[in-house]
């Protein structure tokens, strides 16, 4: 990548980032004098430097995906510990199982595989890395934006027979999503593991019904967390909505699915059978297969 795009992609993340945290603010509680939203989004951009000095050193990307899980983590620890209240345990905990789960699938993937490919190039390049590490720290705090706002919000402690309803429906959106994306990762997961489907696609299970389930699943549960959130917005508040939008267009625009879809047009677009597949099956919302 060039070095001029590398450079303005990390600023245009620090910047969005920066105007976003001090945008939804304005109800957050003070952490040590400053915004416990602003603390939120400083502590995402601090780790992540931190780990990328060890991995541009290292020339390693392994511990890449873990670094946005430990953030996940440790920023829902540091919240719930000190806000002690409903919707910073109820969120806390929610993200934390999502983030548990998803970063030591991760992990593992990589340890096994021992390198990922999308880094080749990348990690050699300091400004193209660093960008990279930049875009995570991003993608960490917007993800988690609507959770953060209510987690640290004056008015969070308060809850009302009008909130259990969002509570509730958030909660089975998060259960749905998160048993979209863990289901449709195993099935995955022991599709590749059988040694006579080298070099195939897997195309039964969820897969059947969307070529990108995992992805569907995460962006439900994301909606979920923001349905949760959505009664203690107040003002300016409301731009944390931002939250599943991004999860989306990140996913469906950028980093997920476009590169999977290359990635598989490369290997099968030869293949009728695999053609038949993408002309049966949605790319990303859960339908029945087209006939």
């Amino acid at each position: 990548m060039p070095l001029k795009k590398s450079i303005l992609g990390t600023i245009i993340s620090i910047v969005v980032a920066s105007l976003v945290s001090l945008a939804v603010s304005q109800n957050s509680i003070d952490f040590f004098g400053i915004p416990f939203l602003l603390f939120c989004v400083l502590y995402s951009y601090a780790i992540h430097w931190i780990f990328f000095i060890h991995a541009y050193i290292a020339q390693t990307e392994h511990y890449f995906d873990a670094i946005g899980s430990i953030t996940f983590i440790s920023l829902s620890i540091i919240v719930i510990s000190y806000m002690q209240n409903f919707y910073s345990i109820l969120i806390g905990v929610l993200v934390s199982i999502w983030t548990l789960r998803l970063g030591t699938f991760l992990f593992k993937r990589i340890k096994k595989s021992g390198r990922d490919t999308r880094f080749t190039e990348m990690k050699k390049n300091f400004f193209w890395f660093f960008m990279t590490w930049n875009i995570s720290a991003l993608w960490v705090f917007l993800c988690y934006i609507a959770g953060l706002v209510a987690m640290t919000n004056k008015n969070s402690s308060e809850v009302n027979s009008e909130n259990i309803i969002f509570i509730v429906i958030g909660v089975i959106f998060w259960v749905l999503g998160f048993s979209i994306e863990v289901i449709s990762d195993y099935q995955k997961k022991v599709f590749r593991e059988d040694i006579n489907n080298k070099d195939k696609f897997i195309s039964h299970g969820l897969w059947a019904w969307s070529r990108h389930p995992n992805y569907f699943g995460e962006i439900i549960l994301w909606t979920g967390i923001t349905i949760i959130a959505l009664p203690v917005f107040k003002g300016w508040d409301y731009i944390a909505l931002i939250s599943p939008l991004f999860v989306y267009f990140l996913l469906v625009n950028v980093s997920g699915i476009p590169m999977l879809e290359k990635s598989a047009d490369e290997k099968w677009g030869d293949d009728p059978q695999y053609s038949d597949y993408k002309d049966k099956t949605s790319i990303l919302f859960l339908k029945s297969p087209k006939d």
